[in-house]
């Protein structure tokens, strides 16, 4: 028999939605109930970010009750109601058969609430909210373990890791997101098992890697990657050396609490070359925007380490970047570990403020077709004289196209190219 205690707190307004498809399987004669990770968060305190429906409803009949629909794994028995511009998720109690493939169970049958708990991945993540009477429904000693602060795997941990290799990961992204400890035990199964995660698609890694480092604790998550053996395998040929760790963990720690994906990745990988850096992102699966804003921030994270020196051509260029704002969290990072790094980032942001958004990256004075004008023969020589030129313009020493021009004429006149 369960465990069963009060919800002593009162269920959040987002939860209606969820709680009335609740109400409308119970009304139908079905045992339905709140799932997971939002009965989770909800002894903790926490708002959860959805709401999860369990139930003894089998998908076709879950379609016949609710006309707003859609089969998301069928075989699995999940399908998504719409209820008011939201999609919740409704899946059948099931039980797992044996998982061939490291993430799929080869077969399912439909159960009972039982089964249902015993085959989830975390005890803490295996609890039952009823909310129509209030009640928690506890088959996994869950509360006990969100009480302890403890990660530990439902049943034998091996043989959740086995199911699925991406619940090494999962495990850690967790305990350091609840600040939990993991259970020694568990703790010994995800270092026994973590070159599996070698096996598992490089998008679910990416994907679980992105939600790692964009939560605050990501240097606590960095820091158990690091101690059950899992660095090795977040990527393919994957290797680090001591001090490539300790860098991470310097810049990880001193980050913001906010940051893109992108910016967290290249303070894991900022002390490699940039090369490398599209390599890694190439093995992660990472978007072309992803991979090129990551290496850009690894390729300038140091042109900000001396803002007052800083030409004022190369920081409009700086500016004009896919990430700057970003790239200014990142030097402000730096900043941190230094004596004078109040001094810094005050000068920064001054230097910042003082360019008007209009002179970032202002349409050049001077064009190709000023050159082909002048009978310059098309060649490298354009990119040349064109980039002098417009250096000069951010630099604010040419403000008129009479100027720009004149200042043509001279370069052309140098290289003896006109009379």
């Amino acid at each position: 028999m369960p465990a069963v205690y009060p919800l002593t707190s009162k269920l959040p307004a987002a939860a209606g939605e969820a709680v009335a498809i609740v109400r409308e399987l119970a009304g139908a004669g079905h045992v339905a109930f709140l799932a997971g990770g939002c009965v989770r968060d909800l002894l903790l305190g926490q708002a959860p970010h959805d709401y999860d429906v369990a139930t003894d409803a089998p998908p076709v009949r879950v379609r016949e009750l609710f006309h707003a629909t859609r089969l998301v794994g069928a075989q699995f028995g999940v399908v998504l109601v719409r209820r008011r511009r939201r999609w919740i998720e409704v899946a059948t109690f099931r039980a797992d058969g044996p998982y061939s493939d490291g993430r799929h169970p080869a077969e399912v049958r439909f159960t009972d609430a039982r089964e249902d708990a015993l085959r989830r991945d975390f005890t803490v993540n295996g609890m039952f909210l009823d909310p129509l009477e209030n009640q928690v429904i506890d088959y996994v000693a869950g509360r006990a373990d969100l009480e302890a602060r403890l990660l530990r795997a439902i049943g034998q941990p091996a043989a959740r890791f086995e199911e699925d290799h991406l619940r090494l990961l999962r495990a850690v992204r967790l305990a350091a997101r609840l600040d939990f400890a993991i259970e020694p035990e568990t703790f010994t199964a995800i270092r026994s098992h973590a070159a599996k995660l070698g096996l598992v698609a490089a998008e679910r890694v990416r994907e679980e890697l992105e939600k790692t480092l964009q939560h605050p604790n990501r240097r606590r998550a960095f820091g158990l990657m690091r101690d059950v053996g899992l660095l090795a395998y977040l990527w393919a040929g994957a290797a680090w050396h001591d001090e490539q760790v300790a860098a991470a963990d310097a810049l990880l720690d001193r980050l913001p609490r906010e940051v893109t994906f992108e910016l967290a990745f290249a303070a894991l990988v900022a002390d490699r070359d940039v090369r490398e850096v599209h390599e890694i992102a190439r093995a992660l699966a990472f978007s072309n925007e992803q991979r090129e804003t990551t290496a850009w921030l690894v390729e300038h994270q140091a042109d900000l380490d001396e803002p007052e020196a800083l030409g004022l051509a190369r920081l409009k260029r700086l500016m004009a970047g896919r990430a700057i704002g970003s790239l200014r969290q990142l030097a402000e990072t730096r900043y941190a570990a230094l004596p004078d790094g109040r001094q810094r980032a005050s000068a920064l942001a001054q230097r910042l403020a003082g360019i008007r958004p209009d002179a970032v990256q202002p349409p050049p004075l001077v064009t190709g077709d000023d050159l082909a004008a002048r009978r310059v023969a098309p060649g490298p020589i354009y990119k040349e004289l064109l980039d002098v030129l417009y250096t000069r313009q951010l630099e604010e020493t040419l403000s008129s196209r009479a100027d720009a021009l004149a200042a043509l004429d001279g370069l052309l006149r140098a290289r003896g190219m006109v009379e």
